[in-house]
């Protein structure tokens, strides 16, 4: 790893309340425990990271006047009577699935198919509520 300033795990055992100040505060971290290694980021800097991470949603409006929306590269779904309230259903769609996502994280993550969708459900999981998941969706 090309990064400077790794830190060993047994000091930041020692330092943790320092560990967690800085990386809130100041920047991310990088802990190395044997040969294993993690990241260590703040939200507001995964909120960064992520910030090019959206959602594309298609609509169609259907011979009875309801529309069905879904997302690009999801297999999400939904059928409601406007516009509106189907970019809202998808959102609760998109939370339910970032936590199924999590709850069974490496059966999805080891899925290829799933893989790529990790970014976008940390993005999803993140989000204060619902109407941040919503603001998402075609941003």
């Amino acid at each position: 790893m090309l990064m400077q300033g790794i830190l060993n795990a047994t000091d930041v055992r020692r330092e943790w309340g320092k560990f967690i100040d800085t990386v809130v505060h100041e920047k991310p971290g990088v802990v190395k425990r044997n040969r294993d290694c993690f990241l260590s980021l703040s939200i507001n800097h995964a909120m960064a990271l992520l910030k090019d991470r959206t959602f594309k949603a298609r609509f169609v409006t259907e011979g009875d006047g309801s529309v069905t929306a879904t997302l690009d590269n999801f297999d999400l779904v939904v059928n409601e009577k406007d516009e509106t309230s189907a970019k809202k259903a998808l959102a609760e769609e998109l939370v339910e699935y970032a936590n199924e996502y999590f709850k069974d994280f490496q059966l999805y993550y080891n899925s290829l198919n799933r893989q790529p969708h990790f970014p976008y459900v940390l993005k999803v999981l993140i989000q204060n509520d619902i109407s941040g998941v919503v603001s998402l969706i075609d941003a």
